[in-house]
């Protein structure tokens, strides 16, 4: 199967018509967060209507950018991924949305405790026995994923503990836009392809192993 993740959109759906080619060739386009920018259910159509015109197969997490209503929407739609998962071509794919809170306050948090819910109700509808993919905005801590520009780590001790514990193949995150790259906790991939506007995505070729995982710029 493959992969096209993009995360940290923030409304600025330009960038789409540009990706079109590996869009289309697609099995599945995976969207990590921040689809808007402070914005609702119009801008988020605007994004998501745009990513379908080339692929109709779309799943989303909402960002700590995003509000409410761009959840509710995604579940409308039925590609909302945050405290589910879907099973597609033999794997399991699980989201968390929203972020930790920050100081700047947004509108879409959780704290700890509420991502530890999340993960679990999550892996609620997943089958254990094939390989799994968690789409995680917030990233988990201790990685290159999620250090921000003072060098400080603020990435969730509950997504890295899920992670620690049920060994996802592959954690496509976004969130710390200055923080792009692979890194990896055990033999699970982190990858952040940093923010859209920045023209990068990430490139996931998996069956019930990593095959390729790049980061690509277009």
């Amino acid at each position: 199967m493959i992969i096209v993740s993009i995360v940290d959109i923030h409304g600025n759906s330009a960038p789409i018509d540009l990706l079109k080619e590996p869009l289309s060739a697609a099995d599945l386009v995976l969207i990590g967060g921040d689809i808007t920018h402070f914005g609702g259910e119009e801008k988020a159509r605007e994004v998501i209507d745009k990513v379908r015109w080339y692929n109709p197969n779309v799943l989303a997490v909402t960002g700590n950018c995003d509000t409410k209503e761009v959840d509710d929407y995604l579940y409308r739609e039925n590609i909302n991924l945050h405290a589910r998962s879907f099973r597609q071509n033999g794997v399991c794919i699980v989201g968390a949305g929203g972020s930790l809170p920050a100081p700047s306050p947004t509108p879409n948090v959780y704290s700890e405790e509420e991502y530890e819910a999340i993960l679990e109700t999550g892996l609620e509808g997943c089958d254990m026995t094939v390989p799994m993919i968690l789409v995680s905005h917030q990233p988990p801590i201790g990685t290159l994923n999620d250090t921000i520009s003072s060098g400080a780590h603020v990435g969730s001790s509950a997504v890295r503990t899920f992670i620690e514990q049920y060994h996802p193949l592959v954690c496509f995150t976004g969130h710390i836009h200055e923080a792009p790259g692979i890194d990896k906790i055990a033999g699970s991939k982190i990858v952040n392809p940093g923010p859209l506007g920045t023209r990068s995505y990430a490139y996931l070729d998996v069956t019930d192993t990593v095959r390729t995982l790049e980061i690509r710029k277009f």
